[in-house]
């Protein structure tokens, strides 16, 4: 008499049907690992060059173009070789970088499978993302999780430049270093983000892919560079007075709390203590509203700027400068 236990394994013959969970990370992590690079970044040292374990990189043309974090790409040479899952390798250089969105571009000679990109914008919270990268060296590792969170901020800086970035998917789908520049995809297979940041255990950070950060990663394939206005102002949030609130309809606005010496907004006349209502016809509630103004058509161009000074709203001429980071 032949018993059975809950320990034997299945007939040979048996095909165990996946879960719906596993279908969609097995069908991510099929289609879009041929597009995740292990970019290997090299650096100049004393007879020669070293290529260093930088981070990984989504293809996203099928003329070479990577996608990668900007602090991946930094303190190197802008060379290195990217490695596939099919083993191949190619070398890639730097096309450009913007350290304050995180965001860098490089290019590779030879056949890639690019990837799809996505709308962060349609990311709800609790929906399943997949992570691709090469977290410690570790070609092609997938990791699952869902978002945790939406509508963060991420500061960063570039020489004396802060910047925030806007809408970071928070996310709890493993990440480790190297795993940056690596792609975030939601169970269509589409990337939504650049893995940027390990925030902590079962903390992970992305930068969205969305309309602003696609116009900057064209920019960078384009130009090599992502132009941003310059004011010459330090921004704070503060609440509208009750008077003005109740005129304007809306109850917030950005304060200027300090004006740089003989910067764009000191020549038009902006003080400490101004309260920014709108810039052009765009309603300004918040500072991340102001950033998100500052792009490259506003560069010496005369804009006008609505500013609350004594419970008096009046309007200025301002000429933005171009921000040199």
């Amino acid at each position: 008499m032949r018993y059975s236990f809950v320990s034997d394994p299945p007939p040979a013959d048996y095909d165990e049907p996946l879960d719906a969970y596993s279908r969609a990370v097995t069908f991510v992590a099929e289609l879009l690992s041929p597009s995740v690079a292990n970019l290997r970044l090299s650096r100049r040292v004393r007879g020669g060059r070293v290529y260093d374990s930088g981070g990984s990189g989504v293809v996203i043309t099928a003329d070479g173009f990577i996608l990668t974090s900007a602090h991946v790409v930094a303190r190197t040479d802008g060379r290195g070789r990217a490695s596939f899952s099919d083993g191949s390798e190619l070398e890639f250089e730097l096309i450009g970088a913007d350290l304050l969105s995180d965001l860098a571009v490089v290019r590779a000679a030879g056949d890639v499978t690019p990837a799809e990109l996505g709308d962060a914008e349609r990311l709800r919270v609790g929906q399943l993302v997949v992570a691709i990268g090469n977290p410690h060296g570790f070609a092609g590792s997938v990791t699952a999780g869902v978002v945790s969170a939406l509508g963060r901020s991420l500061p960063t800086r570039s020489g004396a430049a802060a910047r925030l970035i806007e809408n970071v998917i928070q996310t709890d789908a493993a990440l480790n270093p190297g795993n940056s520049g690596g792609a975030l995809a939601d169970a269509r297979g589409s990337v939504v983000g650049i893995n940027t940041a390990v925030a902590g255990v079962g903390l992970g950070l992305a930068v969205p892919i969305n309309s602003a950060t696609r116009q900057i990663v064209g920019a960078l394939m384009t130009e090599g560079r992502f132009r941003r206005a310059y004011l010459g102002v330090a921004l704070g949030a503060r609440p509208l007075p009750p008077r003005l609130a109740r005129e304007l309809g809306r109850q917030d606005c950005v304060e200027v709390v300090e004006v740089v010496d003989d910067g764009p907004a000191s020549r038009a006349g902006l003080r400490a203590g101004d309260l920014i209502v709108a810039l052009g016809e765009t309603t300004v509630e918040d500072v991340p509203t102001l950033q998100r103004l500052m792009v490259a058509d506003l560069i010496d161009a005369s804009v006008k700027v609505t500013v609350a000074r004594n419970g008096t709203l009046a309007q200025l001429e301002l000429v933005a400068a171009e921000l040199v980071t």
